[in-house]
Order: C-alpha cells, then structure tokens, then sequence
C-alpha cells in the first residue's frame, strides 16, 4: 500500500460525498416537476414530447399500471435489439461484413443490454457491425438505465404518500428521467472525456505498421459519448472489448478517478433523494452513511489483498511489494484498478480496467462479495430498490427486538410486505446457486473452466454472480461464449432484472395505501448511527449464511493454497 494509493482512494470518496445533496435534490425537483436551472431549455421539449405522445403528466396510475407499462417498455426494446442483431450482416453501415448473430447469441446481447447488466458474450470490434454499436447497444444502454431510475423513484414515491394507490405516471417519469437527468449529465461528461484523451471520432478504423513490420487494424470510433452513457448509467458495456483498461477509452489515472465518481454519481445521489421524499434528509443521509462504510471496506480490503500481493513470491526471494500487477495497467497500478474494481461492482456498472480474474483469491472474493451483497449503491435506480429491501428486514427485525409491529417512517410493515421482500430477497441467491451448481453438473460448462480446481469454482461462481446482479463484468478465466452459457446467462439476468423488482414493486404500492401512524414511545428511530449499524450487520449476516459455502468452496479454498 501508498500513500498515494490511499489519496486517489479518498479524492473518489470525498467528490462522491460533496455531490450527493446538489444531484439528489436536483433528480427529486425533476420527478416532482418543480423548477430547475435547465428548465428554459429542456422545458418547452418535455411538453412538445407530452403532446406528441398524448401524455398527461395530471394522470398517474397504480402500481401494477406502472410496472406493467415498464415491462412492456422494456421487452419491445429487448426485442428491437434482437431483430437488429439477427439481421445485422444484411443490414448498411457495415463496412467490414460483420455477420449476424447466432439466435443464443443475440438472445443474450439483447437481454444483457436491455436489463442494464451489459454482459458481453460478443467480440466488440469483431462480432457487432456499426449500426449496431451505434442503433442497438447505445439505445438499450440508455433505456435500460432510464428504467432503473424510475423504478427507484416508484418505490420512493410509494414511500412517501398515504392513503393513495397510485405511484406517478411512469410515461412522465422516463422522458424526464431520460431528458432532464441522463441526457444533460452524459453531455456534459462526453464533452468534458474528449480533451482529456478519450477518442471520439467517426472514422472508419485506421490501419498501422508494427514494429515487426506487418500491420494492424486499430478500431476508432464514437468512444466518449458510449464511456460516458457507461459509466453515468450504470451500463458497464465496453465499446472496446478491453473496456475502461483501453488507452482510448481511460487513458489516464484522471480519468480512471473521474470513471470511478460518475459511476457513483447517480446510486449514491438517490439516498438524498430518498430523504426528499421522506420528508427526512437525515434519514437519507444515515442510508447513505450505512453504504458507504460497506463500501470503504470492500475497497480497503480488495486494495491490501491486492497491495500485498503473492506470498509465494517474497519466498522465491522475488520482492512482491509493488502488489499484485498481473492483470492490471500499468498507468493505473494497484490502487486505481482495484478502487475501480471496487466501484464497479458496488455500482453493478461492470465496465472494468482489469482482469479481475488476475486478483488474489481474496481479491477476488471481494469483488464477488460486493455482487452478492448486491445493495453496496447498486446500479442507476434499480439498486435502491435493493437497498430499501435491506431496510424493511432490518425494521422488521428491529421491530421484533422491541415488541411491538415495525414501522419505517410512519408506515406500518406487515407480513404482506416482508412476503413480497422475501420473495425478491431469495430471487437473488437462488438464481445464482442454482445455475452455479448446475453448471457443475453440466460437462460442456465445467470443459470452459480455464483454471481448474477452486479459481474453477469462482469463475463459474462469478458469471452467474455477475448476470443476476445485472452487473456485467466477468472474471475472464471462463469461455462463457457457448450456446449453453448464453441461454443460462441470459436468463440469470432477466430473472435478475425482473423477478426482483416486481414484488417490491408490489411492496411499495401497498405502502403507499396505508394510513400514517403517529410516533410513540415504542417508535424505533431509523434516523440514527445505531439504525445504520444495524443496517450494515443486516446486510453482512444475510449475504454471509447464504453466500459462504461457494465462496469456501472457491476463493477462500484457493487462498490455503498460497501457504
């Protein structure tokens, strides 16, 4: 560890802090309709595009009105990704004769994109044509990051109100999530990318001699509009396959610390939105305190697994204090791949500028963690709702300690709240230990394991991870490429994506029908450090008795084998 290595780490983290209350309040006034600084200019285009579209942001509707309109919206968009990729090799603007995709293949490329987990089974440069890495991967990035902020502001809606069945108008909500929030912000940062080094071009790939003599090909293209609708929404899919450790696309340790902020940007802004909505800042703030420790000590821990590197070498007489570099860039070094590692799966966000499976076994295992704890921010909306699923266990299990029935911010939880929370809450592992333990079952699964033995066990552990939390990244050790990977995969991140936001959905509709209790005596605050510490054991005890068995059988047996 540096001391360098520990100020890159706080300058992320401060920044992060510093916006939390100017973006939160900011996102509250857009889904509220109040006055904003961008108003004379976006205003006039949100109500000619209410008009067009015969919208009536008076008219709002109930929670399943809402989410139905959401999952409709969402699969017509999954779809038009699919048609595109499928046809793509007969399709203009493919100079080179990409062909189109195999049916497993675009199923799963559609499905990634569109649940915003952006897993990639495909080849960038080689397998996706230009009209599709300009038409269908771009197009269901920012839809699919629109979607997630307005489920967030759904349930924070249904939060706030009493006696009311209805949630907002979900049309309403995703224009002025896509036009007021994503939109300006991801301008702004491409425009900011460009001058710093990141390549923004239209041009076609441009071909250069080698040292050896021969040439080679190099991809260019529309590079810092994608990293920033990446990174701002939470997406993680790389326009280069190499992702953010390519040089045109992070080509500095100034710009890898600004990746790591704006993939924080948003997830972290929503927990003072929350308390907008609440009527309470400080309760958003202790949610947003609660996360942040879970997250300094995911990144803490990963960099001195990393900093301390393979033990095995120091007996070698091979000095191992760099850390562990294999797999990372140079120009990045320990410090900024493993902060990155670190936020990319807090925020589910995916991109990544290293190999994770080039990290020590407990390296690793920190990154996996942060996807099984799924609620360390979470990606662009969609992640507060995991978030508020901790919360209600957490009153609820608060409650029971005190006697008498939990209530969270004058709202009473009952059973069929904490049912429907715990049906979203068991989506999670299920979906990932079940297609874990098949696929060891599975002959054709367990050949594209690359390293045998436990690091085996976490590649295939880490997929599976990684697409149910809509994440995206992959631990690169597995040839995930295969028919069999594609469907599993692809359905991991569907159920995902949309068998956990549907009962809490539900929950957040069915608070929001019920009358506000009065504070007592009996009241447990949720408003305080104890509540946050509270929160935090919640989310560990949960995360650690379903989790701990794969990650012994995995990481945790591999790192014995550095002894």
């Amino acid at each position: 560890m540096t001391l360098l290595g520990w100020v890159q780490i706080a300058i992320a983290l401060v920044v992060i802090t510093l916006l939390v209350r100017p973006v939160g309040a900011y996102i509250h006034s857009v889904f509220e309709g109040r006055k904003t600084f961008l108003d004379p200019v976006l205003g006039p285009v949100e109500r000619l595009l209410f008009k067009l579209l015969g919208v009536d942001p008076e008219k709002e509707m109930g929670w399943v009105g809402y989410v139905m309109r959401l999952l409709l919206l969402d699969f017509a968009f999954m779809f038009f990704g699919y048609v595109v990729l499928r046809l793509q090799g007969h399709l203009p603007l493919n100079p080179v004769g990409v062909p189109s995709m195999r049916p497993d293949l675009a199923f799963n490329t559609a499905v990634s994109f569109a649940t915003n987990t952006n897993w990639q089974a495909y080849a960038a440069e080689t397998q996706a044509s230009n009209l599709s890495q300009m038409l269908v991967m771009p197009v269901l990035m920012f839809t699919s990051a629109t979607s997630g902020l307005v489920m967030a502001i759904g349930f924070m809606r249904g939060l706030s109100r009493h006696n009311s069945q209805e949630m907002g108008n979900f049309y309403v909500d995703f224009i002025r999530a896509a036009l007021r929030v994503l939109l300006p912000i991801c301008l702004v940062v491409a425009i900011i990318l460009v001058p710093m080094g990141v390549m923004q071009t239209t041009k076609a790939p441009i071909k250069v001699q080698t040292l050896e003599g021969g040439t080679q090909e190099i991809p260019r293209g529309t590079v810092s509009s994608w990293v920033a609708l990446e990174h701002v929404g939470n997406n993680g899919g790389g326009f280069f396959n190499a992702n953010a450790s390519h040089p045109f696309a992070n080509p500095s340790p100034i710009t890898n610390i600004l990746l790591v902020i704006l993939m924080l940007m948003i997830p972290t802004a929503l927990t003072y939105t929350l308390g907008r909505y609440l009527g309470s800042a400080r309760q958003g703030w202790i949610i947003f305190v609660a996360l942040l420790l879970m997250f300094m000590i995911i990144v803490g821990l990963t960099y001195g697994f990393e900093a301390s590197g393979n033990p095995k070498l120091n007996k070698l007489g091979i000095d191992a204090r760099a850390g562990n570099m294999e797999g990372k860039e140079t120009r990045n070094g320990v410090a900024g791949s493993t902060v990155f590692g670190a936020t990319t799966v807090a925020a589910t966000t995916g991109s990544v500028n290293s190999a994770h499976d080039s990290y020590t076994p407990m390296g690793g295992m920190m990154l996996l963690s942060g996807m099984m704890f799924n609620t360390l921010f979470g990606g662009c909306g969609a992640g507060m709702l995991n978030i508020l699923m901790y919360v209600i266990f957490t009153v609820f299990i608060a409650g029971l300690m005190v006697g008498r029935t939990p209530e969270f911010r004058g709202k009473k939880i009952e059973g069929r709240e904490v049912k429907l929370a715990v049906i979203a809450l068991l989506a999670h592992p299920l979906c990932i230990l079940a297609f874990t333990a098949i696929s060891m079952a599975v002959p054709s699964a367990r050949s594209a394991i690359l390293n045998k033995g436990p690091h085996g066990i976490t590649e295939i552990a880490y997929a599976f991870t990684s697409t149910t939390a809509n994440n995206g990244s992959a631990f690169s050790g597995l040839a995930a490429t295969s028919t069999y990977f594609n469907v599993t995969t692809g359905f991991a991140m569907l159920i995902g994506r949309f068998v956990i936001i549907i009962p809490l959905m539900a929950v957040a509709g069915s608070l929001g029908r019920k009358p506000l209790v009065p504070e007592s005596e009996g009241t447990f605050p949720t408003d305080n450090l104890l509540f946050a510490g509270l929160l935090v054991g919640i989310i560990i005890i949960i995360g650690a008795l379903t989790f701990f068995p794969v990650l012994a059988l995995g990481p945790l047996a591999e790192q014995f084998t550095f002894f």
